[in-house]
């Protein structure tokens, strides 16, 4: 099924709600200010003039998680920074999606092995949609990033989801499994 189904006449156009709503959600997404390192610089980069990621409907960057809708983690996650991170990730209105821009953020990069305060991927805090590698990675890399969010808001279905109880990492690297309180 196509985003325009049929045409009748010149100006009516048929489609689905669900389709249009898509629609809405991928021309508009507002990520968050939220750098961490020097990976940071290249999303402000992304953001200036010359890549421009308003051509994409996401330039207006926002300073408070409840009015953003995608979480673009760039730079190092260390352990005392984890549950800022899932804080401000549970402060944004669904329906949200979490980008990890850069090598230590999808991976814990270079202090992977000897790094005792590095959290060894940001998907230990929050679910992430789209992974940036590269170290840092360049504005053309947080472009595609963004291209592949966009394809994953057009291809969403509009139905109730539950809620997902994620651990939040400990300093042994380790994330604890949270209990279930039954009501």
């Amino acid at each position: 099924m196509t985003w325009i189904e049929g045409r009748f006449e010149e100006s009516v156009i048929t489609t689905t709600l669900e389709q249009g709503m898509n629609w809405a959600r991928q021309a508009s997404i507002w990520p968050m200010t939220f750098g961490l390192a020097c990976c940071a610089i290249e999303m402000m980069a992304a953001g200036a003039s010359r890549y421009d990621l308003d051509r994409f409907g996401a330039g207006a960057f926002r300073a408070t998680p409840r009015q953003a809708d995608l979480m673009i983690v760039a730079g190092t996650v260390t352990f005392k920074m984890a549950s800022r991170v899932r804080r401000l990730y549970e402060q944004m209105p669904d329906p949200k999606y979490v980008i990890a821009m850069g090598a230590c953020t999808v991976g814990g990069g270079p202090y992977f092995k000897w790094g005792y305060h590095v959290v060894k991927g940001v998907d230990l805090v929050v679910p992430v949609d789209v992974y940036v590698p590269g170290c840092p990675p360049r504005p053309e890399a947080l472009l595609e990033g963004l291209m592949r969010i966009q394809d994953k808001i057009k291809a969403k279905r509009l139905a109730r989801g539950a809620s997902d109880d994620l651990p939040v990492p400990h300093h042994s690297g380790y994330a604890a499994i949270p209990e279930l309180v039954e009501v």
